[in-house]
C-alpha cells in the first residue's frame, strides 16, 4: 500500500512539475484595455473576421510584451502544432544569423563553395557569383522558381538547385525561390555539422521555451529549411516578440541587435516598377528582407502559404501570431490593419468589463462550421481504392 502510494505522490509531482514549467515558458498575460487596447476592437476584428474568405484556426495578440487576447477555433487547440508554411523561412535565416555570429560562415561566402561535389560539369558565371546574401534576399536568378521541378527530377536536391540556370545577374532581381532557402538549410548543416531545428534549438527555441516542433527534411536528412517546420500558436508569436525586442529574451541577449535590425530591413523590392496605387494596397510590394517580409505601416512578417503569419509591429510594441487556410491572404491582412491597427492607443484604457465578458464569450465560442453538405456519397464512391500518383515533388506513390 505504502509503495502505491509513494508511486502516486510521485507521479503527482512530476505532473506538477511539469505544468508548473509550461506555465514558466509561457508569455504573460493582460488584459486588452490594461495595454491600451479596446475589448471591444477586438470584438470587431473577430466579427469581421468570421465574414471573410479566411478560415481562421488561431490568434493570439500581444501589447507591450502581455498576451491580452488568443483564440483558437474549435477543433483546433493551443497545444497543436500548426504547419508554417514558408514562415519555416524566418527561422532558416534566423539558423543563418547564428551561423554568422559564430563566424562559421559570412554572408559574402559563395554558394558553389559548400558543394564543390554537387556542381554541374560547367559553372556559369552567374552560379560562381550567387552568395549566401543574396539567397537569403531571393535573389539567386533563377526563373522560374524550380522547387517543384528539382524535387521531383532529383533525389539530391542541392545538385538539382546548382544544375538549374541562373539567368539574372545574383542580387538584381526578386524571384522567390524556396529551394533557394532549402539550400540555406543546407549550408548551415554543412558547417555546423547540425540540422538547423538542431542546430537552433539551444540557441532559439530553448530559450524562448519552444517544445515539441519538428521539421520536415529531405530524403538525405536535410531539414527542407522553406517549408515543413510545425510549431503552436504561442511559439509565433514568440519569435515574433523576440525580434521586437531586438533580439533580447527576460534579460538575455539571443541575437545581436544589429543582426536583427539587418534581417527586418528591406534589401530588395519585389516589383520596383509597380504604381503607387498599387504598392499603397499591398503587403507584397513593400519590399524583402532576409527571409521576410515588409508590410505597410511600417510592420514586417514572416509569412506562410494560406494565411500563417508572424507580424511584428514595432510602432505600437505589438505582435501579432495568427495561423489559417484562406485563398486570399492580403485580405487577411487588411483585417488587421482594418480592425487592430486603430485599436492600439498610447496609454492605459479604463477597464470594461462587460465587454471584456463579451469578448471572453466571444472567444470561448471560436469554432469553425460544420461541412455545408452530406458527402456521404463521395466517401463511397472512394472508400476502400487505391488511387497510383503521377511523378510529383512530394514522391508521393499511392494513395488508400
Amino acid at each position: 500500500m505504502m509503495r502505491k502510494q509513494s508511486l502516486t505522490l510521485l507521479l503527482l509531482l512530476f505532473v506538477f512539475c511539469d505544468l508548473a514549467a509550461q506555465k514558466s515558458t509561457m508569455l504573460p498575460r493582460s488584459v486588452p484595455e490594461a495595454e491600451g487596447v479596446s475589448s471591444n476592437d477586438i470584438i470587431q476584428f473577430l466579427d469581421a473576421a468570421s465574414k471573410s474568405k479566411t478560415e481562421f484556426h488561431s490568434f493570439m495578440l500581444v501589447r507591450h510584451g502581455k498576451v491580452i487576447a488568443e483564440g483558437w477555433w474549435n477543433p483546433y487547440r493551443p497545444d497543436l502544432r500548426h504547419t508554417m508554411y514558408s514562415c519555416s523561412k524566418s527561422f532558416t535565416a534566423t539558423a543563418v544569423g547564428f551561423a554568422v555570429q559564430e563566424k562559421k560562415l559570412s554572408l559574402n561566402d559563395k554558394v558553389i563553395s559548400f558543394f564543390p561535389h554537387d556542381l554541374p560539369d560547367t559553372v556559369s558565371k552567374y552560379l560562381s557569383q550567387l552568395t549566401v546574401k543574396d539567397v537569403l534576399i531571393m535573389s539567386d536568378g533563377q526563373e522560374p522558381d524550380p522547387t517543384g521541378t528539382v524535387g521531383s527530377k532529383y533525389s539530391n536536391w542541392r545538385k538539382g538547385f546548382l544544375a538549374t540556370p541562373i539567368v539574372h545577374e545574383p542580387g538584381s532581381v526578386f524571384l522567390y525561390n524556396s529551394l533557394g532557402t532549402y539550400m540555406l538549410s543546407a549550408i548551415v548543416q554543412k558547417v555546423t555539422g547540425e540540422k538547423i531545428v538542431d542546430y537552433l534549438k539551444p540557441r532559439l527555441f530553448d530559450p524562448l521555451g519552444i517544445q515539441g516542433m519538428d521539421w520536415e527534411t529531405d530524403i538525405e536528412g536535410i531539414n527542407t529549411g522553406g517549408w515543413g517546420l510545425r510549431l503552436k500558436t504561442e511559439d509565433m508569436a514568440k519569435f515574433a516578440q523576440l525580434f521586437l525586442q531586438k533580439g533580447e529574451w527576460n534579460g538575455k541577449r539571443i541575437l545581436p541587435a544589429p543582426w536583427v535590425e539587418e534581417a527586418s530591413t528591406m534589401k530588395i523590392m519585389q516589383d520596383p516598377n509597380a504604381s503607387q496605387p498599387r504598392r499603397d494596397s499591398s503587403d507584397w510590394l513593400q519590399g524583402y528582407c532576409y527571409q521576410m517580409w515588409r508590410c505597410r505601416h511600417n510592420a514586417f512578417r514572416g509569412d506562410g502559404a494560406f494565411g500563417q503569419f508572424m507580424i511584428v509591429i514595432p510602432e505600437h510594441d505589438a505582435v501579432l501570431a495568427i495561423t489559417a487556410e484562406t485563398p486570399d491572404m492580403q485580405e487577411e491582412l487588411n483585417l488587421v490593419w482594418e480592425y487592430l491597427l486603430p485599436a492600439f492607443k498610447a496609454n492605459k484604457l479604463p477597464a470594461d468589463a462587460g465587454t471584456s465578458a463579451r469578448l471572453k464569450q466571444k472567444i470561448e465560442s471560436l469554432a469553425l462550421p460544420p461541412p455545408q453538405k452530406n458527402t456521404q456519397s463521395a466517401a463511397t464512391s472512394i472508400s476502400g481504392k487505391t488511387f497510383t500518383a503521377s511523378s510529383n515533388a512530394l514522391h508521393l506513390q499511392s494513395v488508400s
